[in-house]
């Protein structure tokens, strides 16, 4: 978080304070140089722009990334009036320090919330600014302010942007379908034969289960980003859950003999959300089935929880045959909308495993199989509650 924010980090802190001290005169500027002698941080450490001016208005630290932020050498802009060296307007093309009147305003204000302004030429940056006075209503005795680039935010908001694009053309479809069936059986009910009635339901059926599907994924990342995916933990026998999952996929037309369970036990007991677990295998599962080749195996074994050397944990491996994944994509595999080399699907089934593998405190990796396919392998702990320890 930036100097000036609400909540600053300790060396953004700390930092300040020492720019405070050394620029004690009206003329005094804080050299790159100048450091908190406590953590050894300096201006140009701080990852944020930084701007400071004293009680005049007089521009008196101008940081190497407030340099780089908007494209003002540090020369230029020191000693100048902080207007004239950081000429920000508002998105209505006001000028923001004679809007907001740091030096003449109301006293009891402590700074400027962050918000987008923007840069002669249009340039946009996220800025905040904290207020320090030496009693809390008395003048301003330096202006603090942070500057950042908006590029995080901005792909944020192109990741959001895509999440809602994909979600509508995920829904349309079988929405349209559903639409469809049921407009025509209310209209000519009586023209169809009850094979053909029952054939459209079972249609609408699906299309019905696909929509719901699409968004338990979307309560899920909604769950998984705000860190509130909650697990009710119950014993796990995950054998048995994979065996169960197989056996759906051979009664939809799969070849039981393609799949390969390799169990190696004892198995310590697992203590996990079922529900969970099963969206876990039946992604993983699905993936090897539809883009792999070949026997897809399962190998289940005990394992080291990852980081926890007293604890022991389960590591379940799925590799297939096929192709597998090209090497520059293994880094992409786990984020939002990767769907490989087929198209189809949201993309979402694998940034949503990797979320629930980790709220249960565990790993996963994707790496080559031995056969040349793909290898997806996680790691559940143990995580036995306390009163049965």
């Amino acid at each position: 978080m930036a100097v000036g924010m609400s909540r600053p980090r300790a060396t953004h802190t700390a930092a300040v304070r020492a720019l405070s001290d050394a620029a004690g005169s009206e003329a005094a500027r804080v050299s790159p140089a100048d450091r908190d002698p406590a953590t050894g941080i300096g201006p140009d450490d701080l990852p944020d722009g930084l701007v400071v001016a004293d009680e005049t208005g007089t521009v008196i630290c101008f940081n190497a990334a407030a340099a780089r932020i908007t494209a003002t050498p540090a020369a230029a802009a020191l000693g100048r009036a902080l207007g004239q060296a950081l000429p920000l307007e508002d998105l209505k093309g006001r000028r923001w320090w004679e809007l907001t009147d740091p030096y003449g305003g109301l006293a009891t204000r402590v700074g400027q919330p962050e918000r987008n302004l923007l840069l002669p030429g249009g340039r946009e940056v996220l800025v905040s600014a904290r207020y320090v006075r030496e009693s809390p209503t008395g003048p301003v005795r330096r202006l603090v302010v942070s500057l950042r680039g908006t590029e995080a935010r901005r792909r944020s908001e192109r990741s959001d942007a895509e999440l809602i694009a994909t979600v509508a053309h995920e829904l349309r479809s079988p929405l349209t379908s559903v639409k469809g069936f049921t407009a025509t059986l209310l209209a000519k009910w009586e023209r169809f034969t009850d094979d053909q009635k029952r054939l459209m339901l079972e249609t609408v059926d699906a299309d019905a289960n696909r929509v719901t599907r699409l968004i338990a994924e979307l309560l899920d990342i909604s769950r998984i980003d705000s860190g509130r995916l909650e697990l009710r933990r119950q014993p796990v026998d995950i054998s048995a859950a994979v065996e169960r999952h197989i056996q759906a996929l051979t009664a939809n037309g799969q070849a039981p003999e393609r799949f390969l369970v390799l169990t190696r036990r004892p198995l310590p007991a697992l203590w996990a959300d079922p529900d969970k677990v099963d969206q876990v295998l039946g992604n993983l599962l699905e993936n090897a089935v539809r883009h792999g080749e070949g026997t897809v195996t399962i190998d289940i074994a005990p394992a080291s929880a990852p980081g926890k050397n007293d604890e022991s944990g389960t590591a379940v491996t799925v590799s297939d045959e096929g192709p597998g994944i090209p090497e520059e994509s293994m880094g992409r595999v786990f984020t939002r909308f990767w769907r490989g080399s087929k198209r189809g699907g949201t993309g979402l089934g694998l940034y949503i495993v990797k979320g629930i593998v980790e709220a249960h405190g565990g790993t996963i990796t994707v790496a080559r199989a031995p056969g040349g396919g793909a290898e997806f392998r996680f790691i559940l702990p143990v995580s036995t509650p306390a009163y049965l320890v």
